[in-house]
């Protein structure tokens, strides 16, 4: 449990000053309609704070909870495109800083615990908190800034 914390600790103290590097028109910019902009990609990983922030939490004392969102329909609905980028990454990075301390405080006992984010098996605390930490850095490398 200690690496994925250490990447996803050195992720939120070193990217957030690299987002507010790129110019609002560059974060804003959407590739095609179609396509999430740089501002829309980051608002997908508060959209998957948000969503792993209740798997991490409710699997601890629900049976397999089933938790899935329609990341399409969230990153729409959130209209992250017409919000200050300043704010997208302060939420990005304080939303981060508390799956942090969630995740440092769940007892060892829970971290086989199960839950089902709508793969075809059940996966524990443990994957799901690696995995929340891959695809966060999958996605930092689709916004240009890749792995640090």
């Amino acid at each position: 449990m200690i690496t994925p914390l250490h990447r996803l600790q050195h992720l939120v103290d070193t990217i957030p000053a690299m987002l507010l590097a790129f110019t609002e028109e560059d974060f804003s910019h959407k590739p095609s309609p179609e396509k999430w902009s740089k501002k829309e990609i980051i608002g997908h990983l508060i959209d998957s704070a948000t969503n792993n922030h209740h798997r991490f939490v409710r699997a601890q004392f629900e049976d397999v909870p089933k938790i899935t969102y329609q990341q399409d329909n969230w990153v729409f609905s959130s209209r992250y495109s017409d919000m200050d980028s300043k704010h997208v990454v302060a939420f990005w990075q304080m939303y981060n800083q508390h799956l942090i301390e969630v995740v440092k405080r769940i007892p060892e006992a829970d971290v086989q615990r199960e839950c089902n984010n709508g793969a075809e098996s059940n996966v524990t605390l443990e994957w799901l908190i690696a995995d929340y930490v891959r695809h966060l850095e999958h996605h930092l490398g689709q916004v240009g800034i890749g792995r640090h």
